[in-house]
């Protein structure tokens, strides 16, 4: 028995090495965009040809477009898009109860996207979605070849501190009153998804809970399981600010109007409810009955986004534009991150790809 646990180990220390080396390599990939089409991200849409027009949104035919509110340039929709929280394969975390695992690399990227959807949600619900995380473009460049047809260049830049200012000293204290509030909100959501037993979010805890569904550290999870774990653990969760909150599984495909109405309402004030539908549409790859449904989903005021993909292959998708989806990939491995350090570092790379809509 000795032996043979040994063995396990040494393999499950070799895989760790291997897919340490294997997914911290990415092949950069150019992402483009139309002008001439509509971008849809979680709920708001882009219109990137009225950026240098001087016709408005309802003197043009916008296609798909719905939301006369929703018409934004080429760097609003960048300053949206990086300010959602993008989580990925990490390494040399804390080991996984009950296992040699230091890292999810090759069978966390389910868990992961869960992640991301989860932490949308908390953004909304205690910033609001029409939040944008103020650094966004002090970390980010764009490709050079960002469209089809070539945009001219632009310079990027965004100073909090110049941003609708006022010409009242209370205003203005106010404002920066909130924006520390806001700021502090964000650390503490992204805290909460953190590779530490104590997250509530966490990896560990999700592992911790995924054994009553017979899952281990090592297995992949399906978005059926990790959907439920993800509710397990905000039940679980004591933590007084996300008291406010319930997550609702559907059943079957099958929304209970009554059941959702029972857990908003099942306590003193009422709750925010994320609704989590998982449904599985095709096999091998996507029904393209179902192409039309997916925008319109991607295309809701208060959507937070679809994760799945190719088999054992998990993404977050969180748009579109025309028949291709705009998703976050975790297949990244990047090194653990203490968030108990003051003011720990948020960085961002380059998550974002266009993939064919007809793609399962």
């Amino acid at each position: 028995m000795e032996a043979s646990g040994s063995v396990d180990k040494a393999k499950s220390m070799f895989l760790s090495a291997w897919n340490n080396v294997k997914y911290s390599w990415v092949l950069r990939t150019k992402t483009y965009f139309k002008r001439s089409s509509p971008v849809f991200l979680l709920g708001k849409c882009y219109h990137f040809k009225y950026e240098e027009s001087d016709s408005s949104p309802d003197s043009s035919d916008s296609g798909s477009v719905t939301n006369e509110d929703g018409f934004g340039n080429v760097e609003d929709f960048r300053k949206d898009f990086i300010s959602r929280i993008w989580l990925t394969y990490r390494k040399e975390f804390p080991q996984l109860e009950g296992s040699t695992w230091t890292t999810d690399c090759s069978w966390g990227c389910t868990l992961r996207t869960g992640q991301m959807l989860l932490a949308q949600a908390l953004l909304v619900h205690f910033i609001g979605r029409d939040w944008l995380w103020p650094n966004a473009l002090d970390l980010y460049r764009p490709e050079a070849e960002f469209w089809l047809q070539k945009l001219a260049p632009t310079e990027l830049s965004y100073d909090l501190n110049t941003q609708n200012t006022t010409s009242s000293g209370y205003q203005a204290t106010k404002k920066d009153e909130d924006q520390k509030q806001t700021a502090f909100h964000h650390r503490k959501i992204i805290s909460w998804f953190s590779d530490h037993p104590t997250a509530h979010f966490g990896i560990h805890q999700l592992i911790k809970l995924g054994k009553n569904s017979g899952k281990v550290a090592g297995d992949w999870y399906s978005p059926t399981v990790v959907s439920h774990l993800l509710r397990k653990a905000k039940e679980n969760s004591t933590e007084p600010e996300l008291q406010g909150i319930s997550i609702y599984v559907a059943q079957d495909c099958t929304i209970y109007r009554n059941d959702v109405y029972d857990q908003q309402n099942n306590s003193d004030c009422d709750k925010s409810v994320l609704i989590l539908v998982p449904v599985r549409l095709g096999c091998e790859r996507t029904n393209t009955e179902y192409l039309e449904f997916l925008k319109g989903i991607l295309s809701l005021e208060y959507c937070v986004g679809i994760i799945g993909g190719r088999p054992k292959q998990s993404y977050y998708f969180v748009g579109f534009q025309d028949d291709s989806l705009i998703y976050m990939d975790p297949h990244y491995c990047q090194s653990f991150v203490d968030v108990s350090i003051k003011d720990f570092p948020l960085k961002v790379k380059s998550p974002s790809v266009l993939a064919p809509l007809s793609c399962s």
